[in-house]
């Protein structure tokens, strides 16, 4: 099995279908890097673009699927292949996501509560699955790691 993951920012607000009497939501997840150009040594951005079909039942989570929210997602890859109006051959990248997971903290105007991270701190909406770590990340969360809890690292 090949499983992508990517963490990005949505481009645009969710949307939620039903194909066939399946329910998807379709969102776009751009993830962008900077990198060295070699000719005149400036920093330069460069984006990448996922977009992402997460079929499911559980569309709790839609409402929190927002344009500009950091997402985790993870899945396995789909591409597909059309000609542009203009002639041109492109290749198109989907992600089938399996796990979907909200990052950072979320904008105060969109939702009542202040400080919580996500629909799983009990605003309701918790019907997302969540990667397979066991738990959340100290990484994710922001909080450092305490020289005496130290020793119970495996390396």
């Amino acid at each position: 099995m090949i499983k992508l993951q990517v963490i990005g920012n949505l481009g645009r607000d969710c949307t939620v279908n039903n194909v066939n009497g399946r329910t998807v939501i379709n969102f776009s997840v751009a993830h962008t890097e900077r990198y060295r150009d070699s000719t005149t040594g400036e920093m330069k951005p460069k984006t990448i673009w996922v977009e992402c079909a997460y079929w499911t039942e559980k569309t709790a989570i839609a409402p929190y699927l927002k344009k500009g929210t950091q997402v985790y997602a993870e899945g396995t890859p789909d591409t597909r292949s059309y000609t542009t109006q203009s002639g041109e051959n492109k290749i198109s990248l989907t992600l089938r996501i399996h796990n979907v997971q909200l990052l950072g903290s979320r904008p105060s105007d969109n939702y009542g509560q202040e400080g919580s991270m996500g629909p799983s701190e009990g605003s309701g909406a918790s019907g997302y699955n969540q990667p397979d770590s066991g738990g959340s990340s100290g990484a994710q969360s922001g909080s450092g790691i305490d020289s005496a809890d130290g020793d119970d690292l495996p390396f």
